[in-house]
């Protein structure tokens, strides 16, 4: 079903059983697998914009990708050139760049950001109000809780063309509490364990629980907690 209001341009392709609310706008070059749900207010394959100063690759874009069975919420925006997996759901008014990479099943809350060249693991929960900055890496299975911040600029641009940007890496399993802050380049390592309000400036080793600010090991994330025991 397609809402007599959506602007679908015409060489998009649409699988069977695709649903697009009111005022959606679909730019060109969007491929949308089987059973997507696309809701109101939406915009997909949106173009960037880039300041005259940004550093992002001005390469053109492939067309936006979005895999069978996921949901586009309300007022979401994801750019060209992204791929959305499948069965995964990006929130309402989330945000999601070009070149990003999102995995299947995986969750981005309401209102998060998802910069460019972000990659993103399947069955990820990213919550209400995160922001992944660019060239990030979230493996599979990782929780990050609400209002989490990631940094990649160390200079907070006092820098030229020749800096190279580097954004959080988060391995599987992981899990960011809220309001965390992860500073730029560091690494939390599998199935360790981030305590809400962190402020992240060493990499964290793996399976380990850190806390404070800055944040500093406190203890070994124990057996009961491991995924395995959660599946």
């Amino acid at each position: 079903m397609i809402d007599s209001t959506a602007v679908i341009a015409d060489d998009v392709v649409l699988g069977e059983d695709v649903r697009v609310g009111a005022f959606v706008v679909i730019k060109p070059g969007t491929v949308i697998g089987a059973g997507v749900e696309i809701q109101d207010g939406a915009v997909l394959g949106k173009s960037p914009s880039l300041a005259r100063s940004s550093t992002a690759p001005r390469a053109a874009l492939d067309g936006l990708v979005i895999g069978d069975g996921a949901v586009i919420c309300c007022g979401a925006i994801v750019f060209a050139g992204a791929s959305i997996g499948a069965g995964a759901i990006v929130g309402d008014q989330a945000y999601v760049r070009e070149r990003a990479v999102i995995g299947e099943r995986t969750v981005i809350g309401r209102g998060s950001c998802v910069d460019n060249d972000v990659r993103v693991g399947a069955r990820v929960k990213v919550q209400t109000d995160v922001y992944l900055t660019a060239y990030s890496v979230v493996e599979d299975d990782v929780f990050v809780g609400p209002g989490v911040c990631t940094t990649n600029d160390d200079t907070m641009s006092r820098h030229d063309r020749e800096y190279q940007l580097r954004g959080a890496v988060i391995r599987r399993a992981a899990r960011v509490g809220g309001g965390s802050v992860l500073t730029p380049g560091v690494e939390v390592g599998e199935e360790a364990f981030v305590a809400a309000g962190a402020v992240v400036t060493k990499d964290v080793p793996p399976r380990t629980v850190v806390m404070g600010v800055p944040a500093r090991v406190v203890r070994e994330v124990p057996d009961a907690d491991l995924l395995e025991n959660w599946r």
